[in-house]
């Protein structure tokens, strides 16, 4: 982590002096010190650790409650420098109240530290073991404020800071976390859950209780259970720097540093860089599916591919990934595919080039030849990087499916469902096929529009239908470990507007055909347990492939973010197929990998179908 900037709150207080007060009692037991904005005197502790800003230290007189922490941050860039680690000071300073950004937590320190003396020298300095010199952190729950859920709406209903709740360590994560800030810890028998972050921050466990552990050694996320039991390792305190290519799975040596919270997260600042022990394979299994190029055994891929453009470095590899790993599948939901100029913004919005340039791609690996449908958008209008004009689109094998009565739309024209003339009645058709949905509906601004078709696929008694979805990102969201209860899910409404029109489209055509097979599949930028997601699969009787396939709840993940793996790319299938034994597998290429061999963010899932509609 960076060094704190000294940008300080003091909360008003009507008394300017408290003396002789434990550290204990200056913490409380709440977020926010009752004598914050006041000035104590004759604090006493045992000096546990020197960072560049400042010292810690721990009370000599503990009173022994798990909701007040013995520890406290001594804010100063000078205030260590005749001090060392074991000594025994009494100082005087100014109780203060600091966060950098509006939407965190703030950290209780005292501040301006002056008449500084040495009691005594040399005095032994333990940590305590986190789950066994304290309790365990909590494993679901965040705060009481929350509700239960942290994904509750409305968002933002309480701050942490104006409520200032009663520490429940017990029970809440970041209650627990707040009742050790100030103090030294170890971490015992820590292992990384993904990839540390540009400074070498890594999320860890230790040996308590962790709930979701996925079979790689990664946290996964599930309903109403988004993992507080995990931490953040941030910059080492003697300068030294974390490594940055560690991965998800891989085992540290014990971890020893301070409990603080800084830029929206508790964390722990290591005395010295993390060491891996046992480094976790990054190998990844590919696809357990054999297509046999006939509706009995279709294989449908889908794969955000991150900004993908002509000359984006990373498009031979996602070519191997779709040779190697999707073993080229009969049919792939692509999201993020850029225009032929990538981000520039200069008008171009055709992705021919760059959809050419992946199909070639995998020609070469493979001898595969796919086929490519899209529709450009209008300029700038779908959100990501400007000039980009990502989009979503279809990659096929036309020996194997192909477009149902083409009638490709444009970028404006909504694809209408209606039923067909003749003695297949119980066929839908699209208006526009392929098109988008309701594209100038405002559930769609500065976002992509999803995209329909009909397949008729080889042997098949009548047609199947697909929906590429890219819902609005969560930009904008709040950190799980943020001031504001529950935190700010980014864009929620956008998504829930998206879930309604793009669940009353598959409705449509469940309506004239109830066991019509229907995949909506892509990049929902939501999980499956949040309200647009259940909306979603309401509306449109949709079901969710890793429920239908039976996936353990620990392995449904395609993206591993902060403390959590978790999945924001889903595919839903109709009843009809859901039903008929589907089968379904994530490709884990990414997630497990270390930072410089990520191909895209996102992780390939994989299906088996049985498409020929009986």
């Amino acid at each position: 982590m960076k060094s704190i900037p000294a940008v300080c709150w003091a909360f008003a207080s009507l008394q300017p002096l408290a003396a002789a007060l434990t550290i204990a009692e200056i913490n409380g037991n709440k977020f926010i010190s009752q004598y914050s904005g006041q000035t104590v005197t004759n604090v006493t502790g045992l000096l546990v650790a020197k960072g560049p800003n400042g010292i810690w230290i721990r009370s000599t007189t503990p009173d022994n409650d798990p909701a007040t922490s013995e520890g406290i941050y001594v804010f100063s860039n000078t205030v260590g420098a005749n001090l060392t680690v074991g000594d025994i000071v009494t100082l005087d300073g100014r109780v203060q109240e600091y966060r950098s950004n509006a939407n965190y937590i703030y950290l209780t320190e005292i501040s301006s530290p002056r008449n500084i003396r040495i009691q005594s020298s040399g005095n032994t300095v333990s940590p305590l073991v986190i789950g066994q010199d304290t309790i365990s952190p909590p494993t679901v729950q965040y705060s009481s404020l929350d509700g239960g859920d942290i994904y509750n709406l409305p968002n933002a209903a309480a701050n942490i800071s104006a409520v200032n709740p009663v520490l429940d360590p017990t029970n809440y994560g970041l209650d627990f976390w707040e009742s050790l800030c100030g103090e030294l810890v170890t971490v015992r028998n820590p292992r990384a859950i993904k990839v540390p972050n540009s400074y070498g921050d890594t999320w860890v466990v230790g040996d308590w209780a962790v709930t979701g552990t996925n079979a790689h050694g990664g946290v996964t996320m599930s309903d109403k259970d988004s993992n507080p039991e995990v931490i953040i390792i941030g910059s080492p305190l003697d300068g030294t720097n974390n490594p940055k290519g560690s991965k998800m799975g891989d085992q540290f040596e014990d971890i020893t540093g301070v409990v603080t919270q800084a830029y929206g997260f508790y964390a722990i600042l290591p005395l010295t860089a993390i060491k891996t022990t046992v480094p976790a394979s990054a190998a990844a299994d590919p696809s357990p599916f054999t297509s046999r190029k006939h509706c009995k055994a279709i294989t449908v891929g889908s794969y955000n591919v991150e900004n993908l453009a002509p000359t984006s470095a990373h498009l031979p590899k996602v070519a191997g990934h779709i040779v190697d790993y999707l073993k080229t599948p009969d049919l792939i939901f692509i999201q993020e595919v850029q225009d032929d100029s990538g981000a520039t913004n200069n008008g171009v919005v055709s992705a021919n080039k760059t959809l050419t340039t992946l199909v070639d791609a995998i020609k070469a690996l493979s001898n595969v030849t796919y086929a490519f449908t899209n529709i450009d958008p209008v300029a700038n209008q779908d959100g990501g990087q400007e000039g980009g004009n990502i989009r979503v689109a279809y990659l096929y094998r036309p020996d194997v499916i192909d477009l149902y009565k083409p009638n490709p739309g444009t970028a404006l024209d909504a694809t209408q469902v209606t039923p067909r003339n003749g003695k297949c009645s119980k066929a839908p058709m699209l208006s526009f096929n392929p098109g988008r949905i309701d594209p100038t509906n405002d559930a769609w601004t500065r976002s992509r529009k999803p995209l329909a078709a009909a397949w008729k696929a080889k042997g098949a008694r009548k047609p199947f239908y697909t929906v590429n979805v890219h819902w609005s990102s969560k930009g904008g969201g709040t950190s799980l470990h943020g001031d504001m209860r529950p935190p700010v899910n980014g864009a929620v409404e956008s998504r829930l507007k998206q879930a309604n029109v793009t669940g009353s489209f598959i409705a449509q055509i469940m309506a004239i055909d109830p066991e019509a097979n229907v995949i909506a599949a892509g990049d929902f930028n939501e999980f499956s347990f949040v309200k647009p997601m259940s909306d979603f699969s309401a509306i449109s009787k949709m079901v969710d492939l890793d429920e239908a396939a039976g996936l353990p709840i620990a392995e449904r993940y395609t993206y591993a973010y902060d403390m959590n793996a978790q999945a924001l790319d889903h595919m839903y299938v109709s009843p009809a197929l859901a039903k008929n034994k589907p089968e379904f597998h994530h490709i884990h290429v990414n997630s497990w990998a270390a930072d410089a061999d990520v191909v895209s963010d996102h992780d390939p899932s994989i299906a088996l179908f049985d498409l020929c509609g009986h």
